[in-house]
């Protein structure tokens, strides 16, 4: 669905595909990497593994384009299937992917997730038994889909639901949950990845400012790289409340605090949240209602907005369009 916002109601409105498109399966908690135009393309977007609702786990690599945008704002995609080589990351969900840039070069950066028990350590009570993937690093060039995989000794631990955050040759890996230890660790790793001419050069440092924190959601807050961490948990049983504005510089990352909103009755009781930006300094949460037997299926949907007023105003200017639905 396309979402967009006006005067305080969200509008939905289903997206086609294009015919020469491949099958997109319904995923949860795939890892989806925005691709900024170039070289003539659009705007495109990456969407690796995820988990189906039958509970299969996906290994598939999809880009997302856009393929054209008729009269009366109706929007075509085109879904292509990319098929990757070498040493391929196994079917996983609740991992990461980033784009990072070196020397000229560009290159995708895949970590983390969680997976199905190898076969072979199966037994009939652990069949269905998901585990931590290894704590290796994927690296794949999209124009071959050539994969690499590097093991370093800083990351020892599984870890799922955390944040990845680029800058450049630089990737921050922010919190995440370990199913290994059942924790939520402050962790904060720092990976910088050199595309030189003939095999890639990698090194991770162990930062000590890191955040305890899973299934956050973050947004970006200009064109430089400022960005706000909202929601997650900070356990099983604890929602995160709490906003974090971040700023990557070439000195390393930076975490300030900010004022939270002022959460309603609904999301502070709320076991659950989730959501996703919705535009820059702008994010959509999603709560479930609860201990409501009428009401089971149903959503409340919130928008959290940190630009002024001025920017919110112009956001709002949006002409209509025919078949929306509120």
């Amino acid at each position: 669905f396309g979402i967009r916002f006006k005067h305080g109601e969200m509008k939905l409105r289903a997206i086609s595909f294009s015919n020469d498109s491949c099958y997109l399966p319904p995923l949860r908690c795939p890892a989806v990497c925005r691709l900024d135009p170039y070289d003539g393309l659009p705007e495109s977007y990456l969407i690796h593994g995820g988990r189906t609702p039958n509970n299969e786990i996906s290994s598939s690599l999809y880009l997302l384009t856009m393929d054209s945008r008729g009269c009366n704002r109706k929007l075509t995609l085109l879904c292509k299937e990319k098929e990757l080589v070498a040493e391929v990351p196994g079917p996983r969900y609740g991992h990461t992917m980033t784009m990072v840039q070196s020397r000229g070069k560009t290159a995708c950066v895949l970590f983390g997730g969680r997976s199905y028990m190898p076969s072979e350590e199966r037994t009939t009570e652990s069949w269905n038994s998901v585990v931590d993937c290894p704590p290796q690093v994927f690296l794949f060039d999209l124009e071959f889909g050539c994969c690499s995989a590097y093991t370093l000794p800083e990351l020892s631990d599984g870890q799922s639901f955390h944040l990845a955050l680029a800058r450049e040759d630089c990737v921050y890996f922010i919190g995440g949950h370990s199913l290994a230890s059942d924790s939520r660790p402050p962790r904060l790793f720092r990976l910088r990845i050199e595309l030189l001419q003939g095999s890639p050069l990698l090194s991770c440092e162990t930062l000590d400012n890191g955040l305890s924190i899973s299934s956050a959601i973050f947004t970006r807050t200009g064109p430089a790289h400022r960005y706000i961490i909202l929601g997650g948990y900070q356990s099983d049983s604890q929602k995160r409340m709490e906003c974090t504005a971040v700023t990557l510089d070439e000195k390393g990352v930076h975490f300030e605090p900010l004022e939270a909103p002022k959460w309603t009755p609904d999301i502070i009781h709320s076991r659950t949240w989730f959501g996703g930006s919705s535009g820059e300094g702008s994010i959509l949460l999603a709560v479930p209602t609860e201990g409501r037997p009428s009401q089971q299926d149903m959503h409340y949907f919130y928008q959290v907005s940190f630009q002024t007023e001025g920017e919110s105003k112009e956001e709002e200017r949006t002409l209509g369009c025919s078949q929306e639905s509120t």
